[in-house]
C-alpha cells in the first residue's frame, strides 16, 4: 500500500505547466497535489484500502467456491450423462429384442394364418363337394321321378288306347282277386 501512495505522489508532481513558485496557493498544480495527498490520507485514515482488499479477498474466495461448486456440478453432470448413456443403450437393446420378438410372433401368426386358410379352403371344398353330390343326387331323383311319371303317363295312355271295356272289367276283377289273396 505504501508503494502505491509513493507512486501516486510521484506521478502527481507538477508538470511545470503553471507559472510562478510551486509552493504557493496561486499555483493550481500545488493545490491539486495537496488535495490529492489529503484524499489519500483520508483513505488511509479510514482504512479503506484494507476494506477494499478485504472485499476483494472475499470476492476471490466466493469465486473459488463457485469454481469448486461448478467443478463438482460438472462431475455430477458427467456421471448423470454416463448413466443416461447406459440407460439409452439398455433401452435400445430392449427395443431390438422387442422388435425381434414381434417379428417372430408375426411370422408365427402368418404361418398359423396359412394353416388356418388351408384348413378353411379344405372345409369349403368338402362342403362344396357335398353340395354338388347332393345336387347330383337330387337331379338324378328328379330325373327318375320325371321318367317314372312320363312312363306311367305313357303306359296309361297306351293302356287306355288298347283297353276295351270288357278287358278293363276283367283287369279290375283280376286286381281285386290279387288284393284279396294278399290280405288273407
Amino acid at each position: 500500500m505504501k508503494k502505491l501512495s509513493i507512486l501516486a505522489t510521484l506521478s502527481a508532481t507538477p508538470a511545470m505547466a503553471a507559472s510562478g513558485p510551486f509552493f504557493s496557493l496561486g499555483n493550481t498544480d500545488f493545490i491539486v497535489t495537496i488535495s490529492f495527498l489529503i484524499f489519500l490520507g483520508i483513505l488511509v485514515y479510514f482504512k479503506l484500502p484494507g476494506l477494499i482488499m478485504g472485499l476483494l479477498d472475499k470476492r476471490a474466495a466466493q469465486i473459488r467456491t463457485d469454481l469448486e461448486e461448478a467443478r463438482a456440478l460438472r462431475e455430477e453432470a458427467r456421471t448423470i450423462l454416463a448413466s443416461y448413456d447406459r440407460k439409452q443403450k439398455e433401452v435400445q437393446e430392449q427395443a431390438a429384442r422387442i422388435i425381434a420378438s414381434a417379428r417372430e410372433e408375426a411370422q408365427a401368426a402368418a404361418e398359423q394364418a396359412k394353416i388356418d386358410l388351408k384348413a378353411s379352403i379344405a372345409r369349403r371344398l368338402a362342403a362344396a363337394d357335398e353340395q354338388i353330390a347332393s345336387a347330383e343326387a337330387g337331379a338324378v331323383r328328379a330325373i327318375r321321378e320325371q321318367a317314372i311319371s312320363v312312363a306311367v303317363a305313357a303306359a296309361a295312355d297306351l293302356l287306355q288306347r288298347q283297353m276295351t271295356p270288357a278287358s278293363a272289367s276283367a283287369s279290375i276283377d283280376e286286381s281285386i282277386k290279387q288284393v284279396e289273396a294278399r290280405f288273407h
